[in-house]
């Protein structure tokens, strides 16, 4: 689809990158949206944690302090202005972090807000949102949909569910796991934060060691729990049998060297780096938390174990060590799901479907003004 200076532009607003699946869906968006025929603006404090190449292609415009209270009005007034000089069409917060700035941009420009919050805000957050711009608020599963209705108060006709989306990349072969002649790699990923239960799963490896297998142990992600993480596995005294991956620009390469992925989340929304090991063929092992379910049909598509719960997320390794056939189909049939049902190209179509149905509506209430 042709691009030109009339094409429709959204600005995605997002906070400091990391890597995490919501940083993730940024980039999708971003790299998606000109087929579906928007211009796409993305503008952050920080983006180091991309690579070089993608922030090039991807025009990403960093603005240092942008979300700090005294300094960075300052740098959100430059920011204005030169948004001013092409304005956007709406602007899209895409985390919590970035709604104040977002609706301040969007009062000033006169446009509509789109927000983004892809899981569970903390207890004590508290969510302002604008009624008079904001037009849709985008979650990516049921369960968190559920609680911005309960716990927020927010409208139900305001929130929108739009199942987060990955890769797949169903033309190309993936290696098969657990062979035999490879030790087998079981791993996770994700921001090493104390709500992502990254204990548990360092327990269940002990137990796993403990029963006499041979197996190594991925954590991939940084974060403020590394350093604890690191001392467990230490007091554990399985660190030999752990390999902690801290400096990524993507968890792609990880979950390729893994054979079983592990989520065992205390709290989760979808889930988007479970999905991408899903895409790549992994069995995965999650916790009962969230919209998991809505994701894993026990025995076929995953395994479930009760969160805080170590001995039964060894119980589900073991299983699919024991049974690498089975952990092969329940791999595949994870693969076919995501391609199905959480593709990206369907999670940026149903975005650009909210985007067009909010400019209509704008386009009639100017056109009844």
């Amino acid at each position: 689809m042709a691009i030109t200076a009339e094409t429709p532009q959204v600005l995605l607003l997002a906070g400091q990158f990391s890597v995490r699946g919501q940083c993730a869906y940024t980039l999708r968006l971003a790299e998606s949206l000109p087929n579906a025929g928007f211009r796409a603006l993305v503008v952050c404090p920080d983006a180091r944690t991309v690579p070089a190449e993608k922030r090039r292609k991807l025009q990403i415009r960093e603005y240092p302090h942008l979300m700090r209270p005294l300094v960075g009005r300052v740098v959100l007034e430059l920011l204005l202005r030169q948004l001013a000089l092409d304005p956007p069409e709406i602007v899209h917060a895409q985390t919590p972090s970035a709604i104040r700035t977002a609706t301040w941009i969007a009062r000033q420009l006169e446009r509509p807000l789109v927000i983004t919050i892809h899981d569970y805000l903390p207890e004590r957050y508290t969510l302002r949102i604008d009624r008079r711009i904001c037009r849709r608020v985008i979650t990516v599963c049921d369960a968190v949909r559920d609680h911005l209705i309960e716990r927020h108060r927010l409208p139900r006709d305001l929130v929108t569910v739009i199942p987060g989306g990955v890769a797949c990349r169903r033309d190309k072969p993936l290696e098969p796991i657990l062979q035999p002649t490879k030790t087998p790699v079981i791993g996770t990923a994700g921001p090493l934060e104390a709500v992502k239960g990254f204990p548990y799963f360092l327990g269940a490896a002990a137990r796993v060691i403990a029963a006499g297998r041979d197996v190594e142990f991925l954590v991939a992600g940084a974060g403020p729990e590394e350093r604890n993480l690191r001392r467990l596995s230490r007091e554990l005294g399985i660190s030999p049998h752990v390999t902690f991956l801290p400096n990524l620009y993507d968890f792609l390469p990880a979950i390729e060297a893994m054979d079983i992925f592990c989520l065992p989340s205390l709290q989760q929304g979808l889930g988007s780096v479970m999905l991408e090991a899903m895409a790549f063929g992994r069995p995965v092992i999650a916790t009962k938390v969230g919209s998991v379910f809505e994701v894993i049909r026990p025995g076929e598509t995953g395994l479930l174990a009760p969160p805080s719960d170590s001995a039964q997320l060894a119980e589900r390794m073991v299983e699919l060590l024991d049974d690498p056939a089975r952990a092969r189909r329940i791999g595949q049939a994870a693969r076919e799901e995501v391609s199905a049902q959480y593709n990206v190209e369907r999670m940026v179509q149903l975005t650009v479907d909210a985007y067009q149905g909010i400019l209509d509506d704008s386009a009639l209430l100017t056109a009844a003004g």
